[in-house]
């Protein structure tokens, strides 16, 4: 198995960008919204670029995330990988820090030289009032390059989080080419939501606030194999 997660997350796509790769449910609002693989791969290079370019990081360097699962968490997420940027969600010293809207309180608990925050709302959309001493992520990452070329040696806990997450894909019965339905509420780590689908080839229709109710009929339209909830 590959033990970089930049190069699995291209063997995902590598066979048919254009084919959806996630699909992001929101039930609270009903914001739906589908990736293919050539999109996300685009704001992965983004966010890359936004470490590597604007913030001059380098592999080793530490980011801070408190998102929930999310598309922007995937494109945050793969973003840091790419760069070799080690990912920490629990309280430390980080070089940068990305905060959904509603946890901005936390950061005192982060110590970071960048702050980004996320609304996480529909089409994108920025933040209406941006939090003193945060930057918009939406808004900053939209200026950035649309290619990046990813580390080769990966982050230093690469291997390890894309063996946890092939043990988890296996304890989870995803097959290869699975496409999966997850409720975002049951399945939260990024090891069961996004990384065990991608070293499964799998796609994902992820779902926040989900609404039991509607899991049935999403299955079926979105002609999902497996569920995870």
């Amino acid at each position: 198995m590959a033990d970089n997660i930049a190069r699995v997350f291209a063997a995902a796509i590598a066979a048919d960008p254009a084919r959806p790769l996630l699909t992001w449910y929101d039930d609270a609002t009903g914001e739906r919204t589908e990736l293919s693989g050539a999109t996300l791969a685009n704001w992965v290079a983004k966010t890359a670029n936004l470490l590597v370019d604007e913030l001059a990081l380098s592999p080793g360097d530490r980011a801070g995330v408190l998102l929930p699962p999310h598309w922007q968490t995937a494109a945050v997420l793969l973003g840091c990988w790419s760069a070799g940027v080690t990912v920490r969600d629990e309280s430390g010293d980080v070089e940068v820090l990305f905060a959904a809207a509603d946890r901005v309180a936390e950061a005192d608990a982060w110590p970071a030289g960048d702050r980004y925050a996320l609304a996480l709302a529909p089409f994108a959309a920025p933040l209406r009032e941006v939090p003193a001493g945060f930057a918009d992520y939406v808004v900053e990452v939209r200026t950035q390059g649309d290619h990046f070329t990813p580390s080769t040696r990966g982050g230093p806990a690469d291997a390890t989080l894309l063996a946890e997450a092939d043990a988890r894909a296996t304890d989870l019965g995803i097959s290869p080419g699975d496409r999966l339905l997850v409720d975002a509420a049951v399945h939260p780590d990024p090891r069961d939501w996004l990384l065990a689908p991608l070293v499964r080839r799998a796609t994902i229709v992820l779902t926040g606030n989900a609404d039991p109710s509607r899991l049935p009929t999403r299955a079926h339209t979105e002609r999902t194999t497996h569920t995870l909830t």
